[in-house]
């Protein structure tokens, strides 16, 4: 997925605020699902969700007003009721901006863990 980085994305500093990329990788993950003719908002209506659970981001390198981002997103692993999401995010030159792996946990309405789908584990393998 592909950000052009605005002025309101930046701090004070002038470089992008961390916190923001978060939303980066969540619209990739959003993508991803879109891929692979999933979709979150169906899901939810049917009682199946995604919550983070876990975020670790490694910052490499700023970026800064007027980049334009690549954000990368991968399934790592699919368990019984978790998704790892492996995230890279890339400048315009190629230069590693963050490394990140996020975890989601299935959940139902009531945000109780639950297994995810075969079907649906099967199209994120």
């Amino acid at each position: 997925m592909k950000t052009r980085i605005y002025y309101h994305h930046t701090d004070c500093g002038g470089v992008v605020y961390y916190a923001n990329y978060l939303k980066f990788m969540e619209e990739a993950r959003t993508e991803y699902f879109d891929s692979k003719n999933i979709s979150i908002k169906q899901l939810a209506e049917s009682g199946i969700m995604f919550v983070v659970a876990r975020q670790e981001v490694d910052y490499k390198c700023p970026a800064v007003y007027g980049d334009e981002l690549e954000t990368l997103a991968q399934v790592g692993a699919v368990g019984c009721a978790r998704i790892d999401f492996l995230h890279e995010i890339y400048n315009q030159s190629k230069q590693l901006i963050v490394k990140a792996k996020t975890v989601l946990v299935c959940v139902d309405k009531n945000l109780k863990p639950k297994a995810i789908p075969e079907d649906l584990r099967k199209k994120l393998s």
